[in-house]
């Protein structure tokens, strides 16, 4: 069962990409590891990421270089299952 319709989901995702990006550029990259948690837990139990713990903040750079892209095709992979629905 699906949760949301996809321009429900869409305009949550846009704003939650809009926080990521605007933490990133800012170098926040805990808040932005924050968000992509956020994000991931938007998805279905079948595509979720299976995102490892953020244990040291100084391992926040490296640890959104390793999930954002992923995220974005779980992203896209959710949005076309909506569109066929």
């Amino acid at each position: 069962m699906l949760s949301m319709p996809l321009q429900e989901f869409n305009a949550l995702i846009d704003k939650m990409t809009l926080a990521f990006e605007y933490a990133e550029n800012l170098g926040q990259y805990v808040d932005a590891a924050k968000i992509l948690f956020q994000m991931n837990e938007e998805l279905p139990d079948d595509i979720q990421l299976n995102l490892e713990e953020l244990e040291n903040p100084d391992s926040a750079k490296s640890f959104i270089t390793q999930y954002s892209s992923e995220l974005k095709f779980a992203i896209v992979e959710y949005r076309q299952r909506l569109m066929n629905y």
